[in-house]
């Protein structure tokens, strides 16, 4: 039996893969629409001494909790989506929305330390704990919601490759962005 061009064409697609990110994002923000309880042990997440409040959560999306570069990606981003009442994920990145925090301006000198501060961290520990603040203030200053998937996969890789995720947010918060990198470049909104 022959096979032709158009008999391949009609063959089903491929399922769209649907990132763990994805997932993890879209069920917290269905999660805590809906649980104002489960909201309230998010928001204080990314806190270390109320942090284990949120572990069964995290949990149930196999997020392995003996592991601090592990769990501490998905507690910020929790913890950032709680407090954010964020009905869908947004679309600015890091660097971006850090920028128009400061009237889009990359050239604002406040909004150069708040990024130089946070390109200086050297381990996943240090990174979360300045970045707690910076959230609330890029949540308070910003009307579009941030990328929390490109976020978590960005704190996820950090113990890995943190310079590439550094790099990243640089690239994000001055506006030049020229190529593809492993985590899809975004533009600003």
């Amino acid at each position: 039996m022959e096979s032709t061009a158009t008999e391949h064409s009609q063959l089903p697609s491929q399922p769209m893969t649907i990132t763990r990110e994805a997932r993890f994002v879209t069920a917290m923000i269905e999660r805590c629409q809906k649980d104002k309880g489960a909201a309230a042990r998010l928001r204080r997440a990314d806190n270390p001494a109320t942090e284990y409040q949120s572990w069964e959560l995290l949990a149930a999306h196999g997020v392995n909790l003996e592991k601090d570069w592990e769990r501490l990606p998905f507690l910020t981003v929790a913890a950032a989506i709680a407090r954010s009442k964020s009905e869908k994920n947004g679309q600015a990145s890091l660097g971006c929305a850090l920028a128009h925090s400061y009237e889009g301006n990359q050239n604002s000198d406040q909004g150069k330390v708040k990024l130089r501060r946070l390109l200086a961290c050297h381990d996943l520990t240090e990174l979360v704990r300045h970045l707690r603040p910076l959230l609330a203030l890029i949540q308070s200053k910003n009307k579009q919601p941030l990328d929390y998937q490109r976020l978590l996969k960005q704190l996820r890789q950090f113990s890995l490759h943190p310079q590439r995720t550094k790099v990243q947010w640089a690239q994000e918060f001055y506006g030049q962005v020229d190529s593809q990198s492993e985590v899809e470049t975004s533009s600003c909104p």
